[in-house]
């Protein structure tokens, strides 16, 4: 259910209002909250707080309620201690409940990182505390979109750290798990590996890592025989990627080197996925948006198009990248 001060109860009820969410599922969250917000809002919908996956009520939006805040609990727009240690417990839920098989997949709503780390200072994001809870050392997030896919070396750490962490092993995983998502998806897949330096360091003129960390991570790659190219300039290589459709994905050395290219091209509509799991898990690609929490006019569009990805990924259809219907 995500951050309960942000947009994400309303956006989880105002798709499942519309029918979007058109695969049968159910909600780690809060009742109290989602009563709340489903009266305030006018979404006029039955919701039914259920103790077993077993017993879903039909025709209800179904909810395991962990009873953690109250109505008087809930501070639309505002940040809160109480909605973002709670958030973190749904989180927690719905991977463990994943790990055990009773769900096929998760889809996360957003949690606002300094609400949550007013009762957990080492929380930095969903995608490191589910890779905690599930045991993977080496999870990174693929974003996708009708237009461009890419994944990361690095997300939530400073700009200082993420260059540190160009490593030849750790480029190696992460073309290893980009080439292997890619290839559930379509056949054939082509993967670009960006620079990190302007010109991708231009035979060490302008920084060292492409020769040393990032070209050799992708020769040891293409001998295993993956599809991968690269390193590219960052500045040409999403235009290889989307304009010239030479690439079905780029990897990434930072944050936002990826993002930047994807909510560009796809602001709401944009999935996340994370890649090193043993689960499937997916999310939108957006923030918990307090400047318009609680007033309707949040899209529902990357919930969307998360919801339909996280359904073809785990019933293992072989589809081209795109989260449209």
């Amino acid at each position: 259910m995500g951050d309960s001060s942000g947009v994400g109860p309303e956006i989880l009820l105002k798709a499942a209002s519309r029918g979007e969410l058109t695969h049968p599922f159910v909600v780690y969250g809060d009742l109290a909250v989602l009563k709340r917000a489903n009266r305030e809002l006018g979404y006029g919908l039955r919701l039914a707080s259920v103790t077993s996956l077993q017993n879903l009520e039909p025709g209800c939006v179904n909810i395991i309620d962990h009873g953690l805040l109250s109505e008087a609990d809930i501070r639309p727009a505002q940040l809160s201690q109480a909605s973002g240690r709670a958030a973190r417990e749904y989180v927690i839920s719905a991977t463990k409940a994943c790990l055990r098989g009773e769900i096929a997949a998760m889809v996360t709503l957003p949690m606002n990182k300094e609400a949550t780390q007013l009762s957990d200072p080492s929380f930095t994001g969903h995608t490191e505390l589910i890779g905690q809870l599930c045991n993977a050392a080496d999870v990174t997030i693929m974003l996708a979109s009708e237009e461009l896919v890419v994944t990361h070396v690095s997300t939530h750490v400073s700009l200082r750290e993420a260059i540190e962490r160009v490593k030849k092993a750790r480029l190696l995983r992460i073309i290893e798990l980009t080439c292997e998502a890619v290839a559930r998806l379509q056949d054939r897949p082509r993967v670009a590996v960006a620079g990190l330096n302007p010109h991708a360091g231009e035979n060490g003129l302008f920084g060292r890592e492409e020769m040393e960390e990032i070209a050799p991570a992708v020769q040891e790659a293409r001998a295993r025989g993956l599809p991968v190219e690269g390193p590219f300039p960052p500045d040409t290589v999403f235009y290889l990627a989307v304009r010239r459709k030479k690439f079905d994905a780029v990897v990434c050395m930072y944050h936002d080197q990826g993002h930047i290219p994807s909510k560009l091209l796809d602001f709401e509509g944009g999935v996340n996925v994370t890649l090193g799991l043993p689960i499937i898990r997916t999310s939108v690609d957006h923030g918990t948006a307090f400047d318009i929490a609680w007033q309707g006019k949040a899209s529902t569009a990357s919930l969307v198009s998360a919801f339909r990805f996280a359904v073809r990924l785990s019933q293992g259809r072989s589809q081209p990248v795109g989260c449209g219907p």
